[in-house]
C-alpha cells in the first residue's frame, strides 16, 4: 500500500499520539485544535508502529544485555511470589479454623507456629535483599578503589578502601559466608596493590642513595598525583609513620652522617645542598667548627622539605645518636688533656653553644646532652684531666719494668759523740756534716775517716734490721751484744695478703697502727750536747716506671697552681683547680692498684716494687716540701697540695709489696723442706736442705743488683732464717736422735752455714772502691766474721744445735754453764736434747740435774 501524501496536520496529529503512548504527555494547543478526519489516521497508525518497533527493539536489546541479571532476579522474584502465595494460603487457612465453632488446642498451637515461620520467612527474604544489596555496593565500591589505583589517586583510592570496609562491616550476613569472604580478600589484596603504589611514588618523593652518599627530597612531582603532604597522611593511614622515619633517618644516617663524622677516616667529605639533593663530596678538615657547620645544613635542609609530622620524629630517634657521637667522639677529643690548648678549648665551646641555639631555632629538642657539655666545661676538662692521667698509668706499668736505673737514698740523722764511734767503728755510709767542727773530739780523728769512707752500711752492728727497718723505720735502741729479732716488715709477713681494695688506700686511717710507719732513727736515751749532722747514703734499683708517675704529678700540680693565677681568672675551666690538685690521689692510687699485676712476672718484680713506691714517696716528700716553700705561686695552691696522705699509703704500700715477696720466698722453701712434714722424715733429706739453700742463693743474685745493702741483707738474712727455723723445728720434734741422725743433721747445718758466706762484709765494698772487681759470693778476706746472725734470728741457734748434737754430756754441760747455749735455748729445751740424744743413766740425770738448778748461768755471772 502506497504511503498517502504527507499532511502537516496528520504529521502533528501522529506526533502527538506517540508521545502521549510513550511518555503520557499531552498534545500542545495547535495540535489539539486540529481537526481529526479518516484520511489522518492510516498515518498515525503508521508512526506508532515505528515507534511500537523501535521500542521493542530497545527492550530487546536490554534484555539481552541483562537476560542473566534479570533471570536471577525472575528466579527470585518468582520464588518470593511462590513464598507469598503460600503465606496467603496458610494464612486462609488458618482464618478458617480461627472462624470454626469448634477448635482443638493442637490446631491454634500450629497455627501459631506456622504464623512464625512465615515470619522468619519474610524476614529473611528481606535480609537476603539487603545482604544482596550490599554486596552490590561493595562490588561497586572496589571497582572505584581499582580504577583510583590506576590512576594513581592514592589518598582517593584509601577513603574508598575505607568506605569498602565499612559497607562490609554494615552487611547482616557471618564473615564466614563466601560471598564475604571473596569480597574481603579482595579488598585486602587492593589494599596491598595501592601500598606499592604509594611505595613508588614515597620513594619517587624522598630517595636516599647510600651508595652515592645523597638524599633527594621532593615536595611534588608533576607526572604524580601525591605530593609530600598527602604522602604523609597515607603513611598515617598504613600506620607506617614510625617504621617509615625510622628507615629515613638510618639511611640518613647511614649515606651522609657516619661517613661526615668517621674519625678513623684521614680524609673527610663535607655536605653540600644543591636545590632538592643534600649529598656529601669533596673534603672537609677535621676541626669541631667545620664538623657544625656541615650538621647545620643537613638538619636545615631536612626540617625545610620534610613536613612537620616527620621532622618532629628527628629529635627522639636521629638526633639523639648524633649528639651522642658529637659528644663523645669529637667533643671529648677536642678537650685537652692539660692548660696546653685551652684557647682552643674555649673555641670549641662556643662554636658548640652555638650549634645548640641553630638547633633549637630549628624546633628540635632532645640535646640536653650536648647544652650540658657546654654548660659543664670545667667538670669535662677535668674529666679529661683525670682519664688522661690514668691512662698514663696504665700504658706506662703495660710497657714493662725497661731499664733500671741506680738511685741514692740520703738519710740525714743528728748523732752524738758516741753514736759517731760505734758508726764509724762499723763502717758506715756517711758524709760528715761538721757544721765548721775540727773533728772528732777525743782523738777520733781516724773514726771520722773511717766514717766518711762510704761503706753503705748505716746499720748497729746487732742492732734490729729488715727491709724497712734499713730506711730507720722502727729502729729501737739496742746494745751491740743484744741478740736479732725478727723484722718489723717479716713480721708484717704473717699478716693476712693484701686487699686489693687497699690498693686505693680506702680504710688505711683505720689501720695505721698496724702498718709498718716510717720513723726517724732511734737516738740515744741521753745523747751528749756535743751532736753533729751525718748524711747516710744508700743506692738502690729502680725500674722506668716511677719517673713518668712523677713527672706526670708535678706536671698536674703545675697546672692546678696556674689555675690559681689571675691570667686564667676568666678561663671556662679556673674552677677545676681544686680538682685538678686531687688527681695526684687518683694516680697514685691506680699505680698501687694495677702496679702488682704489672710487676710479678718479672724476677725480683716485687722487690723493684718495693724500691719504686720508696722512691717514690721519697721523691714525693722532697716535692711536698719545696711546694710549700715556693714564692712564685699562690698561698691557695700551696695549701692545695696535700700529699702526706698518698705519701704514707705508698710506705705501707711498699712495706705489703716487700711482705708478699717474702711470704712467697718463704712458703717456697719450707715447702722444698718438707712442708707442714717434719724433714727428718723425708726420704731425701740432703737433696731437700740443697735445694733450700741454692733457693736462698738465686734470691741473693736476683735481688744483689735491686735492693739496697741494707735491705738486701735483712731479705737474704730473713730467708736464712726461715731454713734454720724449719730444721730446728723439725730436730725439737723428733722424740729420739741416735748418734748416727745427730751427724747427719750436723752435716745438713753444716751445708745450711755456708750461707755465711753471703753475709761477708767484703761482699759489698765501699764506695770508695766501687770500681774494684768484686769477690765472688763463695770467697772471703781472711779473718773476716759474716754477719749472718744480725739479720737471721734463728742462726747461732742453728749453729749450737749443731754442736749439741756433736757433744758429748760433758760438753753439753760445758755449753750451757760456761759458753752461751743459755741464750738461745731453753731448759727445757736443752733436757729434751739430752733425753733424745742419751741413754737415761746416773751420769745424764746429773747433768740434766745441774742444768735445771742453774737456769741462768750467764747472768750468775
Amino acid at each position: 500500500m502506497g504511503t498517502p501524501p504527507q499532511d502537516p496536520a496528520a504529521s502533528q496529529i501522529a506526533q502527538a499520539l506517540v508521545d502521549f503512548s510513550l511518555h503520557g504527555s499531552f498534545p500542545e494547543e495547535t495540535a489539539s485544535s486540529l481537526v481529526v478526519n479518516s484520511s489522518v489516521l492510516p498515518h498515525a497508525i503508521e508512526v506508532l508502529a515505528k515507534a511500537k518497533s523501535k521500542l521493542q527493539a530497545e527492550v530487546h536489546a536490554i534484555n539481552e544485555e541483562t537476560a542473566d541479571d534479570v533471570r536471577s532476579w525472575q528466579t527470585n522474584a518468582q520464588s518470593a511470589q511462590d513464598d507469598i502465595l503460600r503465606s496467603k494460603v496458610l494464612a486462609n487457612g488458618i482464618l478458617k479454623t480461627s472462624e470454626a465453632p469448634a477448635v482443638s488446642g493442637k490446631a491454634i498451637t500450629e497455627a501459631e507456629a506456622k504464623a512464625d515461620f512465615l515470619i522468619r520467612e519474610l524476614n529473611y527474604n528481606l535480609q537476603i535483599q539487603d545482604a544482596l544489596r550490599g554486596i552490590r555496593a561493595v562490588s561497586q565500591t572496589l571497582d572505584q578503589v581499582e580504577q583510583a589505583r590506576d590512576e594513581r589517586r592514592i589518598l582517593d583510592a584509601l577513603h574508598l578502601l575505607e568506605k569498602s570496609w565499612n559497607e562490609l562491616d554494615a552487611i547482616p550476613v557471618d564473615r564466614s559466608c563466601r560471598a564475604i569472604r571473596l569480597l574481603d580478600i579482595r579488598a585486602f589484596e587492593l589494599k596491598s596493590d595501592v601500598h606499592e603504589v604509594f611505595d613508588h611514588v614515597w620513594k619517587s618523593l624522598v630517595h636516599v642513595d647510600t651508595d652515592n652518599q645523597n638524599i633527594s627530597i621532593t615536595s611534588s612531582k608533576q607526572d604524580e598525583p601525591m605530593n609530600l603532604s598527602d604522602a604523609v597522611i597515607g603513611l598515617k593511614a598504613y600506620k607506617e609513620v614510625d617504621q617509615r622515619t625510622a628507615k629515613l633517618w638510618q639511611d640518613v644516617n647511614k649515606a651522609i652522617l657516619i661517613p661526615r663524622m668517621d674519625t678513623t677516616k684521614d680524609r673527610l667529605p663535607s655536605v653540600h645542598v644543591d636545590g632538592n639533593i643534600l649529598e656529601i663530596k669533596g673534603s672537609a678538615d677535621n676541626s669541631v667548627d667545620s664538623l657544625f657547620t656541615d650538621l647545620e645544613q643537613v638538619f636545615s635542609f631536612l626540617v625545610q622539605r620534610l613536613p612537620s609530622d616527620l621532622v618532629d620524629t628527628i629529635s627522639s630517634t636521629l638526633l639523639p645518636e648524633v649528639i651522642h657521637k658529637v659528644t663523645k667522639v669529637w667533643l671529648d677529643s677536642a678537650v685537652p688533656a692539660s692548660l696546653q690548648d685551652i684557647n682552643r678549648f674555649q673555641d670549641v665551646i662556643a662554636v658548640a653553644k652555638r650549634f645548640c641555639g641553630t638547633l633549637k631555632s630549628l624546633g628540635f629538642s632532645n640535646f640536653g646532652d650536648l647544652q650540658e657539655w657546654t654548660e659543664s666545661a670545667p667538670r669535662v676538662w677535668l674529666s679529661k684531666c683525670r682519664e688522661a692521667a690514668l691512662d698514663s698509668v696504665r700504658t706506662k706499668l703495660s710497657q714493662g719494668l725497661g731499664t733500671p736505673t741506680r738511685v741514692e737514698r740520703v738519710e740525714k740523722q743528728m748523732v752524738s759523740r758516741s753514736e759517731g764511734q760505734q758508726l764509724a767503728a762499723n763502717g758506715a755510709t756517711t758524709d760528715v756534716d761538721d757544721h765548721g767542727w775540727d773533728g772528732w773530739d777525743d782523738g777520733e780523728e781516724d773514726a771520722r775517716k773511717q766514717a766518711e769512707e762510704i761503706v753503705e752500711n748505716p746499720q748497729s752492728e746487732g742492732g734490729d734490721d729488715d727491709g724497712t727497718d734499713a730506711w730507720g723505720w722502727g729502729e729501737e735502741d739496742a746494745g751491740l751484744e743484744e741478740k736479732s729479732e725478727e723484722p718489723s716488715a717479716s713480721r708484717a709477713d704473717e699478716g693476712e695478703d693484701e686487699d686489693p681494695a687497699e690498693a686505693w688506700g680506702w680504710g688505711e686511717e683505720a689501720n695505721n697502727e698496724e702498718e709498718v710507719e716510717p720513723k726517724p732513727k732511734a737516738q740515744s736515751s741521753a745523747p751528749s750536747l756535743q751532736a753533729r749532722e751525718l748524711i747516710f747514703r744508700e743506692s738502690y734499683s729502680v725500674s722506668s716506671m716511677p719517673q713518668p708517675v712523677l713527672d706526670l704529678i708535678f706536671a698536674i700540680a703545675k697546672d692546678g697552681a696556674a689555675l690559681t693565677q689571675d691570667t686564667y681568672a676568666t678561663s671556662p675551666v679556673a674552677a677545676a683547680a681544686a680538682g685538678l690538685f686531687s688527681l695526684p690521689t687518683l694516680v697514685l692510687a691506680m699505680f698501687r692498684a694495677i702496679s702488682p699485676y704489672y710487676y710479678a712476672p718479672d724476677i725480683g718484680g716485687n722487690m723493684y716494687l718495693y724500691n719504686d713506691t720508696i722512691y717514690l714517696s721519697q721523691r714525693l716528700t722532697e716535692f711536698a716540701e719545696a711546694w710549700r716553700k715556693r714564692d712564685d705561686i699562690t698561698a691557695r695552691a700551696q695549701n692545695m697540695l696535700r700529699l702526706d696522705m698518698d705519701i704514707k699509703s705508698l710506705q705501707s704500700f711498699a712495706n705489703r709489696a716487700y711482705s708478699n715477696e717474702m711470704n712467697i720466698q718463704k712458703r717456697v722453701l719450707r715447702d722444698i723442706l718438707g712442708g707442714d712434714h717434719s724433714l727428718m722424715q723425708q726420704d731425701d733429706t740432703e737433696s731437700s736442705v740443697s735445694s733450700a739453700v741454692a733457693r736462698v742463693r738465686a734470691m741473693a743474685i736476683a735481688w744483689e743488683e735491686i735492693l739496697s745493702r741494707s735491705v738486701w741483707q735483712q731479705a737474704i738474712g730473713s730467708l736464712a732464717d726461715a731454713v734454720a727455723a724449719k730444721i730446728i723445728a723439725d730436730v725439737m720434734d723428733m722424740t729420739s736422735i741416735g748418734q748416727e741422725e745427730a751427724y747427719t743433721i750436723a752435716e745438713l747445718i753444716a751445708s745450711v752455714a755456708e750461707l755465711d758466706d753471703l753475709f761477708l762484709p767484703s761482699r759489698f765494698p765501699p764506695r770508695s772502691a766501687a770500681s774494684q772487681q768484686k769477690p765472688p759470693a763463695s770467697q772471703g778476706e781472711a779473718g773476716e766474721i759474716p754477719t749472718t746472725a744480725q739479720y737471721a734470728a734463728s742462726w747461732l741457734r742453728l749453729k749450737y744445735l749443731s754442736e749439741v748434737l756433736q757433744s758429748n754430756l760433758k760438753d753439753v754441760r760445758f755449753l750451757w754453764v760456761e759458753s752461751e747455749l743459755s741464750l738461745y735455748f731453753s731448759v727445757a729445751e736443752v733436757v729434751e736434747l739430752i733425753n733424745m740424744s742419751f741413754e737415761d743413766n746416773p751420769r745424764t740425770r746429773e747433768v740434766i740435774r745441774e742444768i735445771l738448778q742453774n737456769p741462768s748461768p750467764l747472768g750468775n755471772r
